[in-house]
């Protein structure tokens, strides 16, 4: 079996799309599901995500739904993004990072278009999930401390975005690097071959003041 991690965050349409996807992956790639939050992604490496730029937001909801659409899946906004995805995510841990569990999770979010952080939508959420106690669930040292270690890990592979797929010491970033990935994975030349190897390797001409 190849091993594949895949980092995600909920508040994230584009990996709501890609969760939807994943039976497509050969049958030999085995997932290992990997909860982080994407806002310490961009705070390591100093970016705005694309919710936190007007003109962007507006582009991400409406190719995502546009996307969502092509693909047959449901698809329906939050009220509100961003918002605070920890209850969420910690959630999906405290279920084992299951992918049924993140299924439902995601659903909640992007298919029935409900609050990601209202008290009474989470707490409809974790009766939906069998969870009695959302509190103590999500509030749990053991469950805090694998949220934070996934996303340093996520940093310290060079993951800055989600979704992202690691497998075999390749990272394929975001919903459109899906295709490119599975013909990657069925053996296609194109990560190989010398311009590809080439043009991911550019120098910088200039770069701008930070």
């Amino acid at each position: 079996m190849r091993q594949a991690d895949w980092f995600f965050d909920v508040i994230s349409p584009y990996a709501y799309l890609q969760f939807r996807q994943l039976h497509r992956l050969p049958d030999d790639v085995e997932v290992r599901f990997r909860p982080v939050l994407f806002a310490g992604l961009l705070n390591h490496w100093g970016q705005l995500g694309p919710a936190e730029i007007e003109a962007k937001k507006r582009h991400t909801f409406l190719l995502t739904r546009w996307r969502a659409q092509k693909l047959g899946l449901p698809f329906k906004a939050p009220p509100r993004h961003p918002f605070n995805p920890l209850t969420l995510l910690r959630l999906a841990i405290a279920l084992g990072s299951d992918s049924a569990a993140i299924g439902v999770i995601f659903d909640h979010i992007w298919a029935d278009g409900q609050d990601g952080q209202d008290p009474d939508s989470l707490a409809r959420l974790a009766e939906k999930l069998g969870i009695d106690d959302l509190a103590a669930a999500t509030s749990d040292a053991a469950v805090k401390d694998k949220l934070r270690l996934n996303t340093e890990a996520a940093v310290s592979n060079g993951v800055y975005g989600v979704p992202t797929f690691m497998i075999e010491g390749q990272i394929f970033w975001g919903d459109d690097m899906f295709e490119l990935m599975l013909e990657w994975l069925n053996g296609s030349p194109f990560m190989a071959e010398l311009e590809s190897q080439r043009i991911m390797a550019l120098p910088p001409a200039s770069e701008r003041k930070r």
